[in-house]
């Protein structure tokens, strides 16, 4: 009944947000507009503020993990072969396949993952995070841009040099190196610094988990069902069953084992639609992906943390 409570206590704050969202927007009280300004205020300013903080207020040498990064890398990048290899056999076009592969394998970590990551190990535990993070987003990226480019066997418009720029600027990636001279040398912050930081990192959460149920839309979902649920099914329930297996042999416990517990197992990153759309893939399918898989996480994340809990593996 304890690891009940605690899982309750984990998951529901964050979803609930979620759903606060989902009927704001039913209301009319957000809207489309709403939702795109809140994505370009937490990719652009107060992610990168919540990254920074936690990596510069932290030692980097007692963070820094490089076996669990090349762990991660290595156990994405075969996430994303088998999802392209499940792909060939489902799939009936490019467009298709680009938006089925991307979503089977690209997390929302860096919203619904460290708010349950924050829930379940408490905030100091968002440093470890954010290094993590710091490595996946150029790979997941990469990693996207090809799903959505080689299958339709055409030019999209994106090309290499604007790929590279983009990883490069990426304002995750940036707030990630700025704050590793902080870490390192353990420069301290003026208070009026750290207060500002503190604010725009509290902000982060809540306003990046509203405006994920501002963007959930139930209008299109029969459509391309089957594949939704394809690539739901990997991408909340094989991928998290198979990797977290495959963890808990190599000896991961604790925080680390809650770290990729919730990076394999977190939905659908909303990032995947506004890249589909973008490139010309299928938006719509990409769409109801993230929906069904922000949906069934609800019933996945509980039941993995449960289950971990119980073992006592974290």
């Amino acid at each position: 009944m304890a690891n009940f409570i605690l899982t309750a206590n984990i998951v529901a704050p964050v979803f609930l947000i979620v759903l606060i969202g989902f009927f704001l927007k039913k209301k009319s009280v957000i809207d489309e507009n709403f939702n795109r300004t809140a994505s370009k205020i937490v990719f652009n300013i107060t992610l990168p503020a919540l990254g920074f903080q936690k990596i510069a207020s932290t030692n980097y040498k007692e963070v820094f993990n490089l076996q669990l990064i090349l762990f991660v890398t290595i156990a994405l990048l075969g996430m994303f072969i088998f999802s392209w290899i499940v792909s060939y056999f489902f799939c009936h076009n490019g467009k298709d396949q680009g938006a089925f592969i991307q979503g089977s394998f690209r997390s929302n970590f860096a919203i619904i993952g460290f708010a349950l990551i924050s829930n379940a190990f408490g905030l100091d535990a968002l440093a470890n995070a954010a290094i993590i993070l710091a490595f996946i987003v150029p790979l997941y990226n990469v990693l996207s841009v090809v799903a959505l480019t080689v299958p339709m066997h055409k030019e999209t418009g994106t090309n290499l040099k604007k790929i590279i720029k983009d990883i490069i600027t990426n304002p995750l990636i940036l707030s990630a190196v700025i704050a590793l001279p902080f870490s390192f040398f353990r420069v301290g912050f003026h208070p009026v610094i750290e207060k500002t930081l503190n604010y725009l990192a509290v902000l982060t959460l809540p306003l990046a988990l509203l405006s994920i149920g501002g963007s959930l839309s139930f209008h299109s979902v029969k459509k391309n069902f089957l594949l939704s649920t394809m690539a739901a099914m990997i991408k909340i329930v094989l991928m998290p069953l198979l990797l977290m297996t495959i963890s808990i042999k190599m000896g991961y416990r604790g925080l680390d084992l809650g770290i990729l517990f919730f990076l394999f197992g977190c939905p659908t990153a909303v990032a995947s639609y506004i890249m589909a759309e973008a490139m010309g893939s299928n938006g719509k399918l990409a769409g109801n992906i993230i929906l069904m898989t922000t949906l069934g996480s609800v019933f996945t994340l509980s039941a993995g943390i449960f289950i971990l809990k119980s073992l006592s593996l974290f």
